[in-house]
């Protein structure tokens, strides 16, 4: 497999590393609207061509697939004109802006007969995946209650660099540069966490928004900070079920931790995330009668990057799926509208 990587900022590193130790695939190009930041990336990473438009790569058209990789209100133009060109997309999250750029991307791509995937990255975990199993066999019986957060610290710590001076931080705080803030970075990480953890879709979404104060004027230099900075949810599922959804990026102690816990008549699975560990934990049987929690052990799974070269090489869609995420973009969506007019938001 031949794969173009669009966006050459911080995370597509990743991508080619990941895409490049995969046997059989060739990382044979890069995009960016920015020469430097492209050529420093393409030296990197051993990357042959390279192009400053979407455009000038279609034309050479020698790749299969793209790695979607630009700020969010990109992903929509370009992965429709890749979709155009008969190209694969791997997208990073979120798909796009609003749910119905995300469902346009989606039927565009289902139409072509064309892989679409998207980065929903914590998929990788692999006490997500062994708990989304024991929770659909039945091992707690039927869910009742769900717990989720996502909790990151960079408006607080340095860990990540100093967000005040640095523009690939400032972005996701100003809404004219794309941003839709922790709802739309982080929000579609833990809802999908919660959502597939569970086994369960949402239903319905009561949401509280918040932007804090974080600078004189609410403004650093050309950066609106206008973007909200956490999020509560109280959520109806569709088997019945309620639950909280929440996430923030001012968690002081917490770098990246996502937490679910699922709980059912007959028992209780926790699922953890932290900045790259996994850990699973249970409440079964005769422990629930002493409240005890005991860890459980889980197997490797295949990352995201993986799923897609095999997708593309059998020619049809693994998940994340385009779908899903449209389908999670439409929670997202209806926690702003719930939160702008103080009421409950049906998931249609």
């Amino acid at each position: 497999m031949r794969l173009l990587i669009l966006g050459t900022g911080g995370m597509a590193n990743q991508h080619a590393a990941r895409f490049k130790a995969i046997e059989g695939v060739s990382v044979v190009g890069g995009v960016d609207v920015v020469p430097e930041r492209l050529a420093a990336f393409c030296t990197e990473h051993g990357i042959a061509n390279h192009f400053i438009s979407l455009e000038d790569a279609l034309a050479w058209g020698e790749f299969d697939a793209v790695a979607n990789v630009t700020p969010d209100s990109i992903h929509h133009p370009t992965t429709l004109q890749a979709v155009a060109a008969g190209k694969h997309v791997f997208c990073e999250k979120p798909l796009a802006t609003d749910a119905v750029k995300a469902m346009e991307m989606t039927e565009a791509i289902e139409r072509a007969g064309k892989v679409g995937m998207v980065n929903l990255t914590y998929r990788n975990s692999p006490a997500l995946q062994k708990g989304r199993q024991m929770v659909l066999a039945g091992e707690i019986g039927l869910v009742r209650h769900v717990e989720a957060s996502h909790l990151q610290s960079w408006l607080v710590g340095r860990h990540w660099g100093d967000w005040k001076s640095e523009s690939k931080w400032l972005w996701r705080l100003s809404k004219k540069h794309g941003s839709n803030g922790a709802l739309g970075d982080i929000g579609i990480h833990i809802v999908d966490f919660a959502s597939y953890g569970s086994g369960l879709d949402v239903a319905h979404v009561f949401a509280r928004l918040k932007t804090f104060d974080k600078a004189p004027g609410h403004r650093i230099g050309e950066y609106d900070l206008d973007a909200n900075d956490s999020f509560t949810m109280n959520v109806d599922f569709t088997n019945g079920a309620i639950g909280t959804i929440q996430a923030t990026r001012t968690a002081a102690g917490q770098m990246d931790q996502l937490r679910l816990r699922v709980y059912g008549e007959t028992g209780s699975i926790e699922m953890i995330y932290d900045t790259g560990k996994s850990t699973l934990r249970a409440c079964l049987g005769e422990d629930v009668h002493t409240a005890t929690w005991r860890d459980l052990p889980f197997d490797p799974v295949e990352t995201n990057y993986q799923r897609f070269v095999q997708a593309v090489r059998a020619g049809k869609t693994q998940e994340p799926s385009f779908r899903r995420a449209a389908n999670i973009q439409k929670v997202l969506d209806k926690a702003i509208a719930s939160d702008l007019g103080h009421a409950d938001e049906v998931i249609g």
